[in-house]
């Protein structure tokens, strides 16, 4: 049993499968806590398929493994210097087993997209089928090595996670609802309300990239890379990761405070949440982000935005019951 877990240990590293699940969770947070009620509220009955969610859940999930696997493909001799502890490709599966593995989970996560697209009968989806897997592609291979260029590829590919939600049941909206939708801004509302989870995405997913960079910094200098702590330098990475997340927090506020049709009061649970399970993080990852100085220190940065993004995510949860009672 050691054995086999020790053979499997480094695949699961290799395709980073809690990264995986989340992208599954938020997909069906995103579906079930956001979405549907607000299909419930403008009298719509829920719309996808249970077929349909999982076919692009899978789908995502092979073509975002498929991403990581050509990722550390191309960064093998960075990751020599900056984790060479965590090495997988070369030392677990060789160069060639590691392009062959991105084909085939690049592959069958385009046909399962494209699939998902035509059942959906949507053209917006298929193009981001044809378009991201060649995203990510370039990103590992160029993009990344670039100024803030990799920051936000990576950013903009995670935000449209969720969006895909929003695209997919528009596109049934019109299909079975025709000009009967010029009478409701139901499409507008789902736009609307998961981006707001899609932009929080994007500018998480940015400041964990740039923290990411500064960790590695020593292995991207030996590289040519031009990253922001290299280009700029640290001091001004942090200053702009920290203008991030005040704006982020801003963002927050102004939305659930201002924006949302919800009763909010100190005692509310929504209310709470935001404070101690968003702001609260988000000032520890600032206040920790500056007394950072190994990369150890940088990773425990990142993995509180991970905690961050997650309780983000959950935020659905608190929506979901609020636009339950309207």
């Amino acid at each position: 049993m050691k054995e086999l877990t020790a053979k499997i240990k480094p695949f699961l590293q290799l395709l980073r499968v809690g990264n995986l699940a989340f992208i599954a969770i938020l997909l069906y947070v995103i579906e079930k806590w956001v979405a549907t009620p607000l299909l419930q509220l403008a009298q719509f009955k829920e719309l996808m398929p249970w077929w349909i969610l999982t076919l692009l859940t899978l789908s995502i999930v092979l073509i975002a493994a498929g991403g990581y696997v050509i990722n550390d493909y191309f960064d093998v001799k960075i990751d020599r210097i900056n984790r060479p502890d965590d090495l997988v490709v070369t030392r677990a599966i060789s160069r060639d087993g590691a392009m062959r593995l991105f084909q085939v989970l690049s592959g069958a996560g385009i046909v399962a997209g494209l699939a998902t697209a035509w059942w959906a009968r949507s053209w917006t989806l298929a193009m981001m089928y044809i378009v991201i897997p060649g995203l990510l592609w370039f990103y590992s291979a160029s993009y990344k090595r670039q100024l803030l260029v990799g920051n936000i590829v990576v950013a903009f590919t995670t935000a449209l996670v969720p969006l895909t939600i929003a695209i997919i049941n528009a596109d049934y909206l019109r299909h079975l609802y025709g000009e009967t939708l010029k009478y409701t801004p139901i499409t507008g509302y789902l736009y609307v309300w998961i981006g707001g989870f899609a932009l929080f995405a994007f500018l998480i997913t940015l400041v964990r990239e740039i923290v990411k960079d500064i960790e590695d910094i020593n292995g991207d200098r030996e590289l040519e890379c031009r990253t922001m702590p290299i280009v700029w330098g640290i001091k001004a990475s942090k200053i702009i990761v920290t203008i991030f997340l005040v704006a982020t927090v801003v963002l927050i506020a102004y939305i659930a405070f201002d924006v949302l049709p919800f009763p909010y009061t100190w005692q509310s649970f929504s209310t709470r949440y935001i404070i101690f399970g968003l702001i609260t993080p988000i000032i520890c990852a600032i206040a920790l982000l500056w007394a950072s100085k190994t990369p150890l220190e940088y990773r425990r940065t990142q993995l509180i935005i991970k905690f961050v993004m997650f309780m983000g995510m959950l935020y659905g949860f608190v929506i979901q019951q609020n636009l339950l009672t309207l």
